[in-house]
Order: C-alpha cells, then sequence, then structure tokens
C-alpha cells in the first residue's frame, strides 16, 4: 500500500492537517483557515457571527467541529498560538 506522507487528513470530523499546508497545522478540511486562529480571534472577542461575517466560506458544522477539535486538543491550540504570535 503506497501512502502519502503529506497527508495527513481527516484527523477530525471536518478538520484536516496536510504538511506544508498552513505549517501542518489542524485547519477547516478544504480551506487555509488553521482552527487555532479561529480560537485565538474568539479570544479576541469575535462572536461566531463575526468569524462568519469575515470568512464567508465557513458553515456552522465547520465551526462546530472547529470548537470541537480545539476542546479535545488544547495543548496542540496553544502550542500553534504561541508559535505563530513569535
Amino acid at each position: 500500500m503506497n501512502v502519502d506522507n503529506r497527508s495527513l487528513s481527516n484527523v477530525w470530523q471536518g478538520i484536516e492537517k496536510t504538511l506544508g499546508v498552513c505549517g501542518g497545522d489542524a485547519r477547516i478540511s478544504n480551506t487555509r483557515i488553521p482552527i487555532w486562529s479561529l480560537v485565538n480571534y474568539r479570544r479576541l472577542g469575535a462572536s461566531d457571527a463575526r468569524i462568519f461575517q469575515d470568512f464567508p466560506q465557513l458553515t456552522a458544522e465547520d465551526l462546530v467541529n472547529a470548537w470541537a477539535y480545539a476542546d479535545s486538543h488544547q495543548e496542540e491550540i496553544e502550542e500553534a498560538i504561541r508559535r505563530n504570535e513569535r
């Protein structure tokens, strides 16, 4: 079986990781929107309505998946936020 090591897709419902895309960070499937950036945006005061306004390609299901992933992978998300704030 030939496995493509560049793609780690389907790590979570609606979430993908692909080496070389968004630094390999978890992101909304078929986008370049990393989960850590949505979490950080929310922490800065953005409501879901504001996120939908700024990212019109996202669906309610995308955000449900993003928040569930973030809740289950808190250390990963925190590290990504720290890394990207540098």
